[in-house]
């Protein structure tokens, strides 16, 4: 049954996990919001600068407790271990429809059984799981009382976000990666949705100019420190990297004359080296990662890592008629190089067309559908009496 013939109007709820900038997970946000405009909103704190709510559609949003307390805008995050108990306080009882958009807390709402609830997944809490460790490695937390603390504050939140599984009707993953990821978790199946890219604003580049591309937020984990280093070994190839962040600095220092780095750049500035680069390189492991399809949009193939999400949004593989790039094993500076090797040894250069094509596969028209067809039969499954 869809929502659209209900006795009644469908009352949806929307809860995030906390609405700081308008990123990745804000994105798929907004086009949940273009598919239940009546929703209302919930997010454990709400810091986004005025210039960036107009996705929300002039709507007011429903904070926790954690939004009046001390320097909640900028430490909000030091704040994980109240979060628990600040989403189980949303009285959302009167919801026929909730919708968690959840990588940390917003699956712990509570709802009750004539309620159906869907978690879009982003991933179960990395910092928790499977990547406990390297989150205290890189806060400096591997030894000390500071350390043992927050070693038993992530215990207590693997509990509850284990308990916590049990209140989701439905999940949706953002790619098969993640799906993985909430079966070794929460031992819970999950339907594959990938988030939408806005791909009318990112227009196919035939001229391609004699450098490669790597753009993103400079910390740690997207490596670009590995793609810079990567380069100093290929004096004769150019590398120009977009993006700001806290590794600059340690990056600027190690860059070889062959390396331009132009710091964050405003959107027309990305665009138009997107559309000119040979490829894009991208040695993160991402989730999904939007970068590379963005990349794709413009014509350009991507050299990725060869794994996580870019193996479900880059056509890789050497017999592919339609190719749009390849990929290297390790997390190297040798894999790298012999990437960049194959791709400038290819008999026949990938075609911008079939990289275009590959991306209108995550239209934002498609997630829209996807999501409202997905949700209509979970509602209908939902109402179906029990016996």
């Amino acid at each position: 049954m869809s929502a659209s013939i209900l006795p009644k109007p469908l009352r949806v709820a929307i809860v995030h996990d906390w609405l700081t900038v308008y990123a990745g997970a804000e994105r798929v946000l907004e086009q949940m919001l273009l598919c239940y405009p009546q929703a209302d909103i919930y997010s454990t704190v709400d810091f986004l600068p005025p210039k960036e709510r107009a996705f929300l559609g002039g709507k007011s949003v429903h904070t926790s407790f954690i939004q009046n307390w001390p320097w909640a805008k900028t430490k909000y995050r030091a704040y994980l271990p109240f979060m628990p108990l600040a989403v189980e306080q949303f009285d959302l009882s009167s919801y026929d429809l909730v919708i968690s958009s959840s990588h940390a807390v917003a699956k712990g709402v509570i709802t009750g059984p004539d309620q159906c609830h869907v978690c879009m997944c982003y991933s179960p809490m990395r910092y928790a799981w499977d990547l406990q460790h390297q989150y205290l490695q890189e806060s400096g937390l591997t030894r000390g009382p500071k350390a043992w603390l927050a070693k038993y504050l992530l215990h207590k939140m693997r509990i509850w976000d284990l308990r916590t599984a049990n209140g989701v009707d439905h999940f949706i993953a953002i790619s098969q990666f993640i799906a993985k990821r909430i079966q070794k978790v929460y031992r819970r199946d999950s339907v594959v949705i990938y988030p939408p890219v806005d791909l009318d604003a990112f227009t196919i580049g035939e001229q391609k100019g004699d450098f490669y591309l790597t753009a993103s937020r400079l910390v740690p984990y997207k490596k670009v420190d590995l793609i810079v280093k990567s380069f100093a070994q290929m004096p004769g190839k150019r590398l120009i990297v977009i993006g700001g962040g806290p590794d600059f600095d340690k990056i600027k220092q190690i860059a070889t004359p062959n390396v331009t780095l132009l710091g964050h750049q405003p959107f027309e500035v990305l665009l138009s080296h997107l559309r000119k680069a040979k490829a894009f390189i991208f040695a993160a492991e991402e989730d999904f990662g939007i970068a590379p399809l963005e990349a794709q949009a413009c014509g350009t193939p991507v050299i990725a890592f060869a794994k996580g999400g870019a193996l479900e949004t880059i056509r890789g593989k050497e017999d592919d008629a339609a190719r749009t790039g390849l990929f290297f094993p390790e997390q190297t500076c040798e894999a790298i190089v012999q990437a960049l090797g194959r791709f400038e040894s290819l008999g026949a250069p990938i075609a911008p067309a079939n990289c275009r094509e590959n991306a209108l596969r995550f239209s934002k028209a498609r997630f829209r559908t996807e999501l409202t067809e997905f949700i209509d039969a979970a509602l209908a499954g939902h109402r179906q009496p029990q016996g």
